[in-house]
């Protein structure tokens, strides 16, 4: 049987024009209205108008295939190229089948599934029989948590004696709807089990912290918090001059980290009188590639 590997991620746009596709597609079909597409197409022109997430994927897909010795290609969930336009040429090659490798460490099910979906579909075609297989949530593993311990480590070598003894770490994640977590999602249990252990890691040089959950959608209804903006506010209160913000809930540099960070909470921060800084993002880094090249050798083997 010929392996390969698939990294998928939730996705995202290299061209703004695609934006009201796109935010269809994640809103299950439904238009987004055009006040929503107008504030997302101008928080991706606030980073550059594009956002690396695609091209960090793809280098570090290249470089996870390379150590395994394997074929790789990479997906997006929710946006081109989509497993469904993936699979069909990893078949060609000879693959039968594919180690699944979620870029969401949280919900690596929703991932594979829509990787086995998409086999599925084709082998109804008339392709030949796939066989899709992949790990279960990841974000406890030690390769992992090493990675996020030295980038941490980093910022806080970085950063000034005197500005360090009045640093507040924020380490944040994606927020859920209270709904979600309330029906059984385990994924707030696992965020700060992550935190906790990159926060034991780190040990003694550790300053005061707080896990946090961010960039809340724009539905309405109660979201897992607290949010970026009354954890600022609250700071500002509490005699706290810096935080460090270390969003360990994403690997890669995307809009919500570029912008909901870096843009939004350093300008909230700025307005009371913070310093703001953040941790580097894993991206393609030899730490998260060695996390998931132990993912993928555990489930190969």
């Amino acid at each position: 049987m010929t392996d390969a590997v698939l990294t998928i991620a939730h996705g995202t746009v290299d061209n703004l024009d695609d934006l009201p596709a796109f935010l269809a597609g994640i809103r299950r079909g439904h238009a987004a209205p055009p006040e929503l597409v107008a504030e997302v197409r101008r928080r991706y022109e606030a980073i550059g108008g594009r956002s690396p997430l695609n091209d960090t994927c793809r280098e570090l897909t290249r470089r996870l295939g390379a150590r395994l010795g394997l074929p790789a290609a990479f997906a997006g969930r929710l946006w081109a190229p989509r497993p469904a336009e993936v699979l069909p040429a990893l078949v060609e090659a000879g693959v039968r089948r594919v180690v699944v490798l979620p870029l969401a460490q949280y919900s690596a099910s929703l991932y594979i599934d829509a990787v086995r979906a998409a086999a599925t579909a084709l082998t109804e075609r008339g392709g030949p029989a796939l066989a899709v297989v992949g790990p279960g949530n990841w974000g406890q593993e030690s390769a992992l948590i090493a990675a996020f311990t030295a980038s941490l480590t980093r910022a806080l070598a970085a950063l000034p004696g005197a500005v360090r003894a009045r640093t507040r770490v924020v380490i944040s994640a994606h927020s859920l709807p209270l709904a979600v977590i309330r029906g059984g999602d385990p994924y707030e249990r696992e965020v700060r089990a992550t935190a906790a252990a990159v926060v034991e890691a780190v040990g003694a040089a550790m300053p005061p912290h707080e896990v946090i959950f961010q960039s809340q959608g724009m539905s309405g209804g109660e979201w897992l918090g607290p949010d970026v903006r009354a954890t600022i506010d609250r700071a500002a209160t509490e005699g706290v001059g810096h935080l460090l913000f270390a969003p360990i809930g994403f690997l890669a540099d995307h809009v919500e980290v570029l912008y909901d960070l870096d843009i939004e909470a350093q300008g909230w921060a700025a307005e009371r009188g913070l310093g703001y800084s953040r941790i580097d993002s894993l991206n393609a880094s030899d730490g998260l590639v060695d996390a998931l090249e132990t993912v993928a050798r555990r489930v190969l083997a």
